[in-house]
Order: structure tokens, then sequence, then C-alpha cells
């Protein structure tokens, strides 16, 4: 019976990851599908060139919250180890390669910040503050969530987590790495665009 509810905790986790945020606020607002507009990605960072910081601040905090909601109710129901693991990377994946909107998805930090922050709150603080910090002096999204999401692997050694953490850590930096991989090749083109200061 547990293997059967640990498949039922999976596979929530993947089909809830699979709320794309960024897709229905597009819809909601008027704005279309982001993945048809701006940079493709539907993700708070292109919602926020295309509708406005209040379809951007939206996109996160849904995205966010999807993160952590998964892995709390998860924790609360008796999930622990590597099936916590395995419900916080279904979770991601659900929002990489969400199953109601043809496996497009977007990128993840934002859902991984959740999934961190859910996990273990002091090593989704510090991630989080590396991004501002980043973000704050470059003002470059692209590069703050790179640094941020690879700052997060000495930083779960730092703090002692389980092994079942650090592996899910490694795996989510090397998805988000892989997902980031055309803003990579920009930012050693020189041809990431920062925001501009408002």
């Amino acid at each position: 019976m547990s293997v059967i509810i640990d498949i039922v905790f999976i596979v929530g986790a993947y089909l809830i990851g699979s709320v794309a945020t960024a897709i229905l606020v597009g819809r909601a607002m008027g704005l279309g599908d982001p993945r048809q507009s701006g940079s493709g990605n539907p993700g708070a960072t292109n919602i926020l060139r295309i509708g406005g910081k209040k379809a951007a601040a939206l996109t996160l905090c849904g995205d966010l919250i999807k993160g952590v909601i998964p892995v709390v109710v998860a924790r609360w129901l008796g999930a622990e180890g590597w099936i916590l693991a395995a419900v916080a990377l279904a979770t991601f994946l659900g929002h990489l390669y969400p199953v109601y909107f043809g496996f497009r998805g977007g990128k993840g930090v934002a859902t991984a910040m959740g999934i961190l922050l859910a996990l273990m709150p002091l090593l989704g603080l510090s991630v989080l503050g590396v991004w501002i910090v980043v973000f704050a002096v470059m003002r470059v999204s692209s590069l703050a969530a790179l640094l941020a999401a690879t700052s997060a692997i000495p930083l779960v050694f730092a703090l002692s987590a389980s092994s079942s953490l650090r592996a899910l850590i490694i795996v989510l930096v090397i998805l988000i790495l892989w997902r980031h991989r055309s803003n990579i090749q920009r930012l050693l083109d020189g041809r990431e665009t920062p925001f501009k200061k408002s």
C-alpha cells in the first residue's frame, strides 16, 4: 500500500507542477500565450516584458506556490527522504513539461525556489539572496537565475543536508542550466539584455 501512496504523491505533484501559471495569467489578462510572444518562455520574466508588473507578480507567486504546496502536503502526509525528493522533482518536471500544455513549459527558477523554501527554508532564502544581489547589480534576470541556481550546490553541502536533498539539488541545477542553454549562449556572446531601472 505504501508504494501506491508514494506513486500517488509523485503523480499528484507532477500534475500540480503542470499548472502553467504564466499561460493562465496570459489568458486571463488578455496577453495571449506567452510562448508565442517575447522570448517565448512561459515564465515571470517574459510575462513582465509583455504584460507588466502585475501580471509578472501573479506569475511569480503562482509558480513559487506550486513548488511549495506538493512538498508541504507530501511531508505532512508522511513522505520523507527519497520519496519527498521524488515529489519535489516531479513538481519541477511538471513545470518544465506540463501535461496540460503540450509539454512546453518554463525554465523552472521560481518553482525550484518554492521547492527549496519548502524543503529547507535556510537554503531557499540563501539562494534567493544570491538572486537578489546579482540582479540588483547586473540587472540580468538569466544571469541572476543561473548564479543563484549554481550556488545551491555548495550551499546544500555546507548546510549538511541529507543525501536525498543533495541529489535533488544537483538534478534541479542541471535541469535549470539545460533549460537556460540559449541564455547561456547569449550571455557568452554579450547579447543578453539587462532590465532598465524604473
